[in-house]
């Protein structure tokens, strides 16, 4: 998706729980204080009062013990299997409150969701049954001749990418999408956020972009304590070559760029969502969490700038995260052009705003690929006219 480049944090009031919450490592630390030094001024009223909100406060805690991601106490979601995309097939959680409506929780539906989507993994993975390739959809990019049908082509095209759509596993957000996903028999996942619509242009940093974000980062984190390795790639992103063989060996978390300023471990670069290598291992699982509950403590920001704002965090260290950043010579972008096409693995249309732009300048990546590809090599060497992006165009 979208990105600009950089990092973020929350001003005002909400500046001091983000700096408690990164010196935490995410979680907050309250201070108890003796209460026996000031019973004495409390009445008899007072005291069934207190004792009234603290069997509350019990209440609260048990829901959220039960809960697999504390965060999620107050939202609600439904997924659905491989089948059918309609509220029939849906396991629907409702999500636990603590006033004064009853608390309904169904105690079967996660379990069922995740053995659906479990299976759903398993069916697109390689052959070390544990990797996969995902990325996301939802109807405003299925249209005839859109980045859906570009970003297909990218892996029909691009050398040794062929075989790696048997493991792109589609996640669709809304019912075009898994319908369009069917058509072309890829591996296909239907995802909803109950009350939202995720069908249409999700504008940068819109209220519904932040929302499709954030799911996005809840869903990976679900597919990583599945213990599934994954590339996570936005469907704007060609796949021009096999960037298993380009990956850093020692990474657990790997990352794109909008902008590769130093070497690939240094911390100063400028990441992208929109592509990355993740292996399924305790630290990834903490870290996934630890990113997700930043959304709370950085309001309005989407996973992108919370990502530069937690990079640093002591939290990263402490839990032994390998960070990696992926060169954009290799892994370019909009925003940052590769500059020589014998390097290129993939090519991101970021730094880019308007469905129409980013459709144009996609279409002139293929056609610059597709000249490379059957340019003459001169003397074991292509030839140079043919080594360099004509875009971006509209973007960038």
């Amino acid at each position: 998706m979208d990105s600009a480049a950089g990092g973020a944090g929350a001003g005002g009031s909400n500046s001091k729980d983000g700096e408690d919450f990164l010196e935490s490592g995410g979680y907050r630390q309250d201070n108890h204080h003796d209460s026996s030094k000031h019973h004495q001024y409390f009445s008899s009223t007072a005291v069934k009062s207190t004792l009234i909100f603290m069997v509350v406060g019990v209440t609260c805690l048990v829901l959220i013990n039960q809960s697999g991601y504390p965060t999620q106490l107050f939202r609600s979601y439904s997924f659905s299997g491989p089948k059918e995309f309609n509220n029939n097939t849906f396991g629907n959680i409702s999500s636990p409150s603590c006033d004064n409506r009853a608390a309904v929780v169904n105690v079967s539906s996660p379990a069922n969701e995740e053995n659906e989507l479990e299976k759903t993994l398993k069916s697109a993975a390689m052959k070390d049954n544990k990797t996969v390739i995902i990325t996301t959809l939802n109807a405003a990019w299925t249209e005839p001749n859109s980045i859906f049908d570009l970003f297909l082509e990218s892996f029909k095209i691009g050398n040794g990418t062929q075989d790696l759509l048997k493991h792109v596993l589609v996640v669709a957000l809304d019912q075009k999408a898994y319908s369009r996903c069917l058509e072309v028999r890829l591996h296909c996942y239907a995802l909803t956020t109950e009350g939202i619509d995720f069908s249409g242009e999700a504008h940068f940093m819109s209220e519904d972009y932040l929302k499709m974000m954030w799911r996005r980062i809840d869903f990976l984190h679900t597919v990583l304590q599945l213990g599934f390795d994954f590339v996570f790639t936005d469907a704007d992103v060609m796949w021009l070559r096999n960037p298993f063989e380009r990956f850093h060996p020692d990474g657990d978390f790997q990352i794109a760029c909008d902008h590769y300023w130093f070497n690939y471990t240094d911390l100063n670069n400028s990441p992208n969502g929109g592509f990355n290598y993740v292996k399924s291992n305790n630290r990834t699982i903490q870290f996934y969490k630890f990113w997700h509950t930043g959304r709370d403590y950085f309001p309005g920001k989407h996973d992108q700038d919370v990502l530069n704002a937690i990079k640093m965090n002591p939290f990263i260290k402490r839990i032994g995260l390998e960070m990696r950043f992926l060169d954009t010579a290799e892994f370019g972008g909009f925003c940052e052009p590769s500059k020589d096409l014998d390097r290129v693995v993939t090519m991101h249309a970021n730094c880019c705003i308007g469905m129409e732009n980013k459709i144009h300048d996609i279409k002139m990546v293929i056609d610059d690929w597709k000249k490379y590809n059957i340019s003459i090599p001169i003397g074991g060497e292509r030839n140079v006219s043919t080594r360099f992006w004509t875009v971006p165009r509209f973007c960038g």
